[in-house]
């Protein structure tokens, strides 16, 4: 049978609301009876019902993150940054993974919901963000993350992806490349058509310059090394002289493709870069040039802006966070 808090109180010999006080309130008890209810508590076992006080309190000391990938680095990294905010204040980060299907985060959001965080950290799988503004709309305050939108009832935390993709193709462009090929994932993505709609601006600027885009079911190595053998099987001729993948998952994918073509070299035939800049960017076999991305910053940033949320919902604190994208040079674009 569970140890109850009474049972804690009589082996103290204290009332139950000194008990309460010692688990919540610490402070106003003195410190030779703290002392006692916690050997009470550790001789017994008791475990408290955190579900039972949270409901009580009307919200949880949680925080809800989706992520479309949680494979991917790049969210490993933001939920690391997220967590170290939450850690600051006492808080948890409950992740989900919504692998990039809209079923699978409104499953989450119901989830979150039902467990009463304080709040929900996002990166929403479409545009279609009608569950958010429910959500939001029924107190429950939404930031969205690597992500924005014109909708200022939502606070964001994100990188300019469109100046992220001129920067890429402008580089490859630098380099003397002239045919490019742009690997992506589904439209359905806003990163991915922000990233192209920079990497179009950057192409329009050189009449001689051209963009072939492949699109591929999602932004996995897997995906990318399809995409790569896709390209791979065209005639010589019709090859592009450079690729510039959507994210980095994608881009070691289309690498490991041409590492099995003995007559493809990187960057001397084809050069390459990716988006992000995760770890395995700079540890692939031929070290990735990339986009970076500051992804412990970005998840930590967007906890923080939910705590300023959480204090003044009608604060004017700034309620929209963009950080500018870096070019990281490296071998597979040629130094």
């Amino acid at each position: 049978m569970a140890v109850s808090v009474r049972d804690v109180a009589l082996a103290a010999s204290v009332s139950v609301g000194t008990v309460s006080n010692v688990l919540n309130r610490p402070a106003k008890v003195a410190p030779e009876t703290v002392a006692r209810v916690q050997k009470a508590i550790a001789d017994l076992g008791f475990v408290r019902n955190d579900a039972a006080r949270q409901l009580r309190a009307g919200r949880s000391r949680s925080i809800g993150l989706i992520v479309l990938d949680v494979g991917n680095p790049f969210f490993a990294e933001v939920a690391r940054g997220a967590e170290a905010r939450a850690a600051e204040e006492g808080m948890t980060v409950l992740l989900g993974n919504s692998d990039e299907r809209q079923d699978r985060e409104t499953a989450y959001i119901d989830l979150f919901r039902e467990q009463r965080v304080n709040g929900v950290l996002v990166t929403p799988t479409t545009d279609d963000l009608g569950l958010l503004e429910r959500l939001r709309d029924g107190g429950v305050p939404v930031i969205l993350v690597d992500r924005e939108v014109e909708d200022a009832g939502f606070g964001s935390v994100a990188v300019d992806d469109v100046e992220g993709g001129h920067l890429a193709v402008a580089h490859l462009i630098e380099q003397g490349r002239r045919r490019i090929a742009f690997v992506g994932g589904p439209r359905s993505t806003r990163q991915v058509v922000d990233r192209l709609e920079g990497a179009r601006r950057a192409v329009a600027e050189h009449p001689d310059v051209s963009l072939d885009v492949i699109e591929m079911p999602s932004l996995t190595v897997l995906q990318g090394r399809d995409a790569g053998e896709q390209l791979l099987a065209r005639d010589p001729a019709d090859r592009p002289d450079a690729v510039f993948a959507a994210n980095d998952l994608l881009a070691v994918g289309v690498l490991q493709a041409f590492a099995l073509m003995a007559d493809v070299r990187v960057p001397d035939d084809i050069a390459l870069i990716g988006y992000d800049d995760i770890d395995f960017a700079a540890a692939a076999v031929v070290p990735l040039s990339s986009i970076r991305q500051p992804a412990h910053l970005i998840g930590y940033s967007a906890v923080d802006l939910l705590l300023k949320d959480l204090a003044d919902p009608d604060g004017g604190h700034e309620r929209r966070i963009r950080f500018r994208p870096e070019l990281v040079v490296r071998e597979s674009t040629g130094r």
